[in-house]
């Protein structure tokens, strides 16, 4: 049996944070019910370039269509609320209260409930109301204006940080923790996830500089963002890249042993201009030959330098292999889906359905609701429900 077997999650989110969240819940056997409108369903579903991902995002999930606009379909989802153990909603503040399916209201039905809103700014605060998408939260949050070359333009990482890390990680962690508190206390309560609080706090590195010396980070010059030789992205002579993250003096001194540079060891830290002039040495050096000629050269020593790999590389390094980071579409399609890396001994996530199609499972979420089927015949005539 796996960890959330029984419980049962009403997802109404869609996009990325939300789905994401709930995927992973799904994953480690929880059953969720994707409540998608009767109009369209989840827009990712239709977005050009995104349909693998909505495959992969939505997998082990049934979906519901349902016109919670309509009086009717309101009162399906207070049914299928009064034995839900969670729901999730990434609508912005106000729309669920003004649909009466809101936390105050379902609370009244079904008091073990946890009820978790993932937004952009959160349920308080002059923002509250603001439309907003990744790219904006880590621009408030400080994260773009610390990321990039020093002396260039603030650079959009390459994932979603504050989409997964700083909102659908973050909904995971506190859905997990009230169902553990539900377990003490038979109570349910409300979560209120913002992803620019979960941005913000993932930067204790930075804060901790700002606090110590009033100044705010720059970009490209700190540590562990550029502005030193011993942890560093360097070009190699081939136009491909090396990370080199020697951090730690021996790391550092091994690089420099192995470079027949023994004389830098002692400037590892120095500021600059000397530190500048250490890093273009070492860019100097690292362009004298290829990337897979350095990857030999340093094999072996234990220094913290690793190939800076594209996508396709990274997804068939023989490491992520051999985590069986890549699983198989349950559908029989040819795209691989990404595992869950959180590996459990006893009960280990597992991917036993692909993602619903539109609708594909009212008829059986309402008959397992106790509806009968013409009720459910009644229901779908109305416009109430789709399948």
């Amino acid at each position: 049996m796996l960890p959330l077997s029984g419980i049962k999650v009403l997802d109404l989110s869609r996009l990325l944070p939300g789905p994401f969240c709930s995927m992973v819940l799904a994953d480690f056997g929880a059953e969720v019910i994707k409540v998608e409108d009767t109009d369209m369903g989840d827009y990712m579903r239709d977005m050009p370039g995104l349909g693998g991902s909505f495959n992969s995002l939505n997998r082990n999930k049934k979906s519901l269509a349902l016109n919670l606009k309509d009086e009717a379909g309101r009162e399906v989802f207070y049914r299928l609320a009064k034995v839900a153990d969670v729901v999730l909603e990434g609508f912005r503040p106000g729309v669920t209260a003004r649909l009466g399916i809101d936390y105050l209201s379902l609370k009244v039905l079904n008091p073990r409930l946890v009820y978790c809103s993932l937004t952009g700014y959160g349920q308080s605060g002059p923002r509250a109301a603001r439309a907003g998408h990744d790219i904006n939260y880590m621009a408030l949050a400080g994260v773009l204006d610390i990321t990039g070359e020093a002396g260039g333009h603030p650079v959009a990482p390459g994932v979603q940080v504050a989409d997964i890390g700083g909102g659908a990680m973050w909904a995971v962690t506190g859905i997990l923790l009230a169902l553990a508190a539900r377990d003490r206390t038979g109570e349910g309560q409300y979560v209120d996830v913002a992803m620019l609080d979960g941005v913000i706090s993932w930067l204790p590195l930075a804060a901790a500089t700002l606090y110590a010396t009033g100044i705010p980070p720059r970009r490209g010059a700190g540590v562990l963002t550029g502005g030193y030789a011993c942890y560093r992205v360097y070009q190699t002579g081939d136009g491909r890249y090396l990370s080199l993250g020697a951090l730690e003096p021996k790391f550092w001194a091994a690089f420099c042993r192995r470079l027949g540079r023994a004389d830098l060891i002692e400037d590892q830290f120095v500021p600059s201009p000397r530190q500048q002039e250490v890093i273009s040495e070492v860019e100097g050096i690292l362009t004298s030959r290829t990337r897979q000629e350095w990857v030999e050269f340093f094999d072996g020593l234990d220094i913290c330098l690793e190939p800076v790999l594209d996508l396709a590389e990274a997804l068939a390094e023989p490491h992520a292999q051999a985590r069986e980071m890549l699983l198989r579409d349950p559908a029989g399609g040819e795209m691989p889906l990404l595992a869950v890396p959180v590996k459990l001994s006893a009960t280990p996530a597992a991917v036993t359905s692909p993602a619903p199609k539109w609708g594909q499972d009212t008829v059986e979420v309402l008959a397992a609701a106790g509806y009968s089927d013409g009720e459910i015949a009644e229901l779908e005539l109305a416009g109430v429900i789709r399948y």
